[in-house]
């Protein structure tokens, strides 16, 4: 099928989904005054004439149909860069969709235990891609108590469980929460939050299904109010995306979108191999953000004539090396990348873990010395409708100048984008979103202790220390 227009886009929302948001179930978004941004965020993504995106939203594909590079599969390190690129163009309802590469990555390993289920991915993936369809990453339940494990809650509903199966499928229940874009797209695709057992083999279900599915119901919240003004909120007014309460009220599956159904060995490796793609989108927008950290950082200092204050210097130097690490931790993954059996490439797993955990880190410190550098201007700025006034407006030119080269409504704009991205709608969702998008820092300790090379290390700590592994101890005595 060709791909879809913007407009195609915004018509295929129509589909009866069941969505809530501030107590009010919305029966068309398109027309809802809460969805206008987040879905001019994402028909954007579906303007492949757009010029400046033209080769970085689309490719070929093997049978020479055209797709949303969010599909292809890399299988060079020029893909690999290509779909980077991609990434860091692209809405994070497009991104989501990204819970595709995730299930091919590790379709391979599906099919040693059950061929059917690696079959039901490559049919549910072309069936995405050919159909031009979003998805979303569906992972995190609720889950209770966090001492017990999932068939130990008071509620067996608080994971994602099978209730019943019969020839046609399965019907699951339960929630899924902290869903971007879930009200936004067309397919939810459901993985594990994690390994299971063998007692808890109900709870181990992977499965796509239709946002407009009977039983699923979704409840939105977003850091930002439905309008803002973009002079005063630059981030906020263009970049909002409501998280979906995601609820599966005894939802029937049909076997063909079933990914897994019992297999308890296979759950934890649906569940990690999300989190890879994940945290690379992650990093993708760590290092466009960071980068913008130091460009706003140069501005503020040379606005108010401190372009040579040695403290100043020193606190952008700070910005520059955080910046340059997150970027130099992408490159380093995608040019040392990992390859499954069937020749699908991925960014080196232990690199991008690092990345990850380096910027989630050290985010809320780095932003300090931008709120340093802005003072308090970041947050008590006038508002643009007291510039426009007449009255109140002359005031915050006279005051708010400071030397010829400087504009005064230039200087406001950087200031609003310092506080939108960091200080205020944007950058509150930010500000935990850097530490719990792909699963929070001790996700990322785990995947480096289980990635790194030990061994290695350890023999080479041994021969520093001129002492002998011992198995070789053991022979000379």
């Amino acid at each position: 099928m060709p791909l879809k227009t913007p407009q195609q886009y915004i018509e295929s929302l129509r589909d009866g989904r069941v969505t809530y948001w501030d107590g009010e179930r919305i029966d068309d978004i398109t027309v809802h005054p809460r969805f206008q941004v987040p879905i001019a965020m994402t028909a954007k993504d579906y303007d492949y004439d757009d010029p400046d995106y033209r080769n970085i939203r689309r490719y070929q594909t093997e049978d020479g149909g055209s797709a949303h590079r969010i599909y292809q599969i890399p299988h060079s390190e020029k893909d690999l860069a290509d779909r980077v690129e991609m990434m860091g163009n692209s809405a994070i309802s497009t991104l989501t969709t990204g819970v595709f590469m995730a299930l091919m990555s590790v379709k391979d390993q599906v099919g040693e235990v059950n061929p059917q289920y690696a079959a039901n991915i490559e049919r549910m993936y072309k069936y995405a891609r050919d159909n031009d369809l979003r998805a979303a990453e569906v992972i995190t339940d609720p889950k209770g108590d966090r001492k017990r494990r999932a068939h130990e809650q008071d509620d067996p509903d608080l994971y994602v469980r099978i209730v019943d199966r019969n020839k046609d499928g399965i019907i699951v229940r339960g929630a899924k929460l902290h869903i971007t874009a879930a009200s936004l797209i067309h397919e939810l695709v459901v993985m594990p939050t994690k390994g299971m057992r063998q007692d808890e083999k109900d709870y181990a279900v992977s499965f796509s299904i239709p946002v407009n599915a009977k039983g699923v119901k979704i409840i939105n919240r977003s850091f930002a109010p439905a309008e803002l003004n973009p002079f005063d909120y630059p981030a906020s007014a263009h970049h909002s995306m409501p998280e979906g309460f995601v609820v599966f009220d005894d939802v029937f599956v049909p076997w063909d979108r079933v990914f897994l159904a019992g297999e308890v060995p296979l759950a934890s490796k649906l569940a990690q191999s999300l989190g890879l793609w994940e945290r690379t989108g992650g990093v993708v927008e760590a290092a466009r953000l960071s980068e913008l950290f130091v460009g706003l950082a140069q501005l503020v200092t040379e606005m108010q004539g401190k372009e040579g204050d040695p403290m100043a210097q020193a606190s952008i130097a700070e910005l520059i090396t955080y910046a340059e690490m997150i970027r130099m931790g992408l490159d380093y993954a995608c040019r040392h990348f990992e390859t499954t059996a069937s020749g699908m490439i991925f960014p080196n797993t232990l690199a991008i873990n690092a990345a990850k955990y380096y910027y989630a880190a050290n985010y809320h410190q780095t932003v300090r010395y931008l709120h340093d550098l802005g003072g308090g201007l970041v947050l008590t700025l006038p508002l643009e409708s007291d510039l426009r006034n007449e009255e109140s407006g002359q005031y915050i030119r006279k005051y708010l100048y400071t030397k010829r080269t400087v504009d005064v409504e230039q200087r406001m704009r950087v200031y609003n984008l310092i506080r939108d991205l960091t200080a205020d709608a944007y950058g509150g969702w930010q500000f935990v979103v850097a530490l719990q998008a792909g699963g929070g820092l001790v996700a990322q300790r785990t995947m480096m202790n289980r990635t790194y090379d030990m061994n290695r290390a350890k023999a080479r700590a041994l021969k520093a220390a001129g002492a002998l592994p011992k198995a070789k101890a053991m022979a000379a005595e």
